[in-house]
């Protein structure tokens, strides 16, 4: 039997901009006014350029709000119970896409692998997750952790509930 020297360290990997900006999108969920890049540079530990890259990002895709001026800064635009966590990788990374032929994309070997489509249904479960696991579901598992209080839900008086990412290519 042929064995193949698979390394699991490096198998489907959130980018670092993607992880830095979902904790700083909880971390402003935990603010009750508004934060500055400073404030939560120092309250993640991630370093102020990228807060504020990160966060201008976040202002232009709607997810954060900017209040400029001396006592300006930045605050959820939503409920953490209303960002998926699919939405901040689609905002931070673009479309999530686990090869370059899903979604019927044609890739440079498909004439040769026969393969393309076929991680449709890869892709597919990956989205579902992503978009069943909202802001909110990472703070109470990361106060489960901490031993702070967990925060009380704010309720979704219009029903709706998080908005997915539907198929991010179309």
């Amino acid at each position: 039997m042929n064995e193949c020297n698979v390394s699991v360290q490096a198998m489907l990997r959130l980018s670092k901009l993607a992880d830095y900006a979902t904790v700083l999108l909880v971390h402003l969920g935990q603010h009750e006014g508004l934060a500055t890049a400073a404030a939560l540079a120092g309250e993640t530990g991630v370093p102020e350029p990228t807060v504020a890259k990160l966060l201008k990002g976040l202002a232009s895709s709607g997810l954060v709000i900017s209040h400029r001026g001396a006592r300006g800064g930045y605050r959820l635009a939503g409920a953490l119970e209303e960002i998926t966590i699919a939405t901040v990788i689609a905002v931070v990374d673009g479309p999530i896409s686990i090869t370059a032929c899903c979604d019927g994309r044609e890739c440079e070997h498909s004439s040769l692998c026969g393969l393309s489509g076929q991680w449709d249904m890869v892709n597919d479960a990956i989205l579902r997750t992503l978009n069943s696991i909202t802001l909110a579901d990472m703070d109470r598992h990361s106060v489960l952790h901490s031993g702070k209080e967990p925060k009380e839900p704010s309720l979704d008086t219009t029903g709706a509930g998080p908005v997915p990412v539907a198929d991010p290519v179309n």
